[in-house]
Parts: structure tokens; sequence; C-alpha cells
């Protein structure tokens, strides 16, 4: 075949392949996402990172009003963000008025990867989930330290087993979130061994770098999170709250963070407010509330982190 028909040839098996490309994403077949998923209801599972209690007090930095009560609609949390995105109101932070709630809260202070098993049951007792549901998930940092408190009476290697153990029990239940209905956005734990309370356990302690091992046991926790969980972005998006803290960590100044050790509240959460910062302390400019949460500094990074997964996943 002389070299004139050979580049005639591989031109129209060229065209051909990209006129079935843009068939097969036309048909669905591709990864791009033809229609932003529309939920009609949005649920938050998890611990006290994703709460907003009753009276309107989250478990980070409390802004407040004009006459100093708090304000629960400013400096949002990350499952606020959320529901904001797709015009949905908690009960829980209701300053408006509103009559329907379409953002359910059933994470609750404290939760462990086991309570999680629970609050699902609670949300099918309570009529489950409508035809199109969006969930969030996020839970594991009161495992990790649970599991931390545990050594050294316990071996590294061993509380590494059971940090993967309690990963794969957590990537079940979002498994069998899926099956039930829902799309799930699934956020790893951030690295708590970056927390001020590892950093603290690290100066207190010289048989180990502590605050490195906390974050081992992050990292496994994490990984069979991500190994187990079914790998489908038609049904999970994932979201990476451990690289989020570390990217902040090494470079605050890229987001906006000016202080990203130490805690900015003098008092203990939730009833932390803008009037109980440490001097010069501001929510917005620091990445920890207490010893091991989330100030707003880094709340609104997860929350835009996860607005994003929600949004451009493949629903």
């Amino acid at each position: 075949m002389n070299p004139g028909r050979r580049t005639a040839r591989r031109a129209r098996l060229v065209l051909t392949a990209c006129v079935a490309a843009v068939l097969m994403t036309a048909c669905g077949g591709g990864t791009s996402q033809f229609e932003p998923f529309a939920p009609e209801q949005y649920v938050a599972f998890g611990d006290e990172t994703s709460v907003i209690r009753s009276d309107g007090r989250r478990h980070t930095v409390n802004p407040l009003d004009a006459s100093g009560a708090i304000d629960c609609a400013a400096q949002p949390i990350w499952t606020q963000a959320m529901a904001t995105q797709f015009g949905f109101v908690f009960e829980e932070c209701n300053p408006a008025g509103a009559t329907r709630f379409q953002a359910l809260m059933r994470a609750s202070a404290g939760a462990r990867v086991d309570d999680v098993q629970a609050q699902i049951d609670d949300q099918i007792a309570r009529g489950g989930f409508a035809a199109r549901t969006l969930v969030t998930v996020l839970v594991g940092a009161n495992d990790i330290l649970e599991l931390y408190a545990g050594y050294p009476q316990q071996t590294e290697d061993q509380l590494i087993a059971e940090a993967r153990a309690r990963g794969e029990r957590l990537a079940r239940q979002v498994n069998r979130l899926i099956e039930l209905g829902p799309r799930v956005i699934v956020a790893t734990v951030p690295d708590v061994g970056l927390s001020p309370y590892a950093l603290a356990q690290k100066a207190a302690f010289t048989d180990t770098d502590r605050a490195a091992l906390i974050s081992r046991l992050v990292a496994a926790f994490n990984g069979r999170v991500r190994t187990t969980i079914l790998n489908d972005g038609r049904y999970v998006g994932l979201v990476l709250g451990d690289e989020m803290v570390q990217s902040i960590a090494k470079l605050p100044e890229v987001f906006g963070v000016t202080n990203a050790t130490g805690a900015v509240c003098t008092t203990a959460l939730p009833d932390c407010t803008a009037q109980t910062l440490v001097e010069s302390g501001s929510s917005a400019a620091w990445l920890w509330a207490d010893d091991r949460h989330l100030a707003y500094g880094g709340q609104a990074r997860l929350g835009s982190l996860a607005v994003a997964r929600a949004v451009g996943n493949p629903f």
C-alpha cells in the first residue's frame, strides 16, 4: 500500500473512532455527566464534624449575630454547604422559618463506625429514602483516637489491623446505602495526625513519633474504606478529607489559612463562639477549632470539595 493510501486509511479510522466516542457519550456510556444530579432529599450520616444540634450549635466555632446570639447560618459547616447547593434546609438551622425540610440530620456527636448502621436504620424507620436521595458519610476520627489510646498496651500492628477492620465495616455500610438506592458522597477521615492533639502527643512522648502513628492509623482506615466501597462513580463520590488536611498543613497560605497547627477555641465544643477565641484568632483563617475538630478554615474547604464532587459526579 502506498504512503498516501495508508494516511487516508488512518484518517478514516480516527474519524470513525471519534464518531463512536461521541455517540457513546451521548447515550450515557461515557464517564462525563450528561445531566446534573438533582436530588429530592439529602441525608447526613456520621459524627460531630457533620452535626448541627437542635439549638443550632455546631462542633466548630459558632459565629454570633449582631445581638450576640448564635448565627447557625453563618460560616456553614460542610453538610450545610451541601444542603444549600441543592436549595435544602436543615430543621436544626432554620432562621428563615421554612416549613419543609429536605435536608435531614442523622449524624450524631461522638459517633463511631458501628453507629452508622443504627443511623441508617433510623432513617429507614422514619420513612426511608426518596427516589433521588443524596447522602454524605463522614465518620472514623473517634475510632482512630480510641484506637490510639490503646497504645502502647497494644502494638502498632494490632492497632493498624483494627483500623483496617473498622474501615471495612464502614465501607460495608456505604455499600448497603447504595443497595437502598441513594447516591453517596463519602469523605475520608481528615488526618488527625496533624491535629493539635497529635502534635501535643508527639511532644509529650519520646517512645515513638505519636503524631505519625496517628496518621498511619488514619491511612490504614481510609485505605480500607477506599478499597472496599463499590468503586463506581454512578453511585459513589469520594472526597479526600485526609489529603485536604495534609495539603493545608503543608501550604496553609495557599488556602488562606494562617494557623494550621493550633486550636483557635479557648472553650470546649460545641460552646465555642466568636467571643471565645485565642487572641487574634479567626475561625476562617485557622484549620482547627479545638485540638481535633475543624474550624471554618477546614470546614469551608471540605464543603467546597464535597459540593464539587456531588455536582460533577456521573450519578
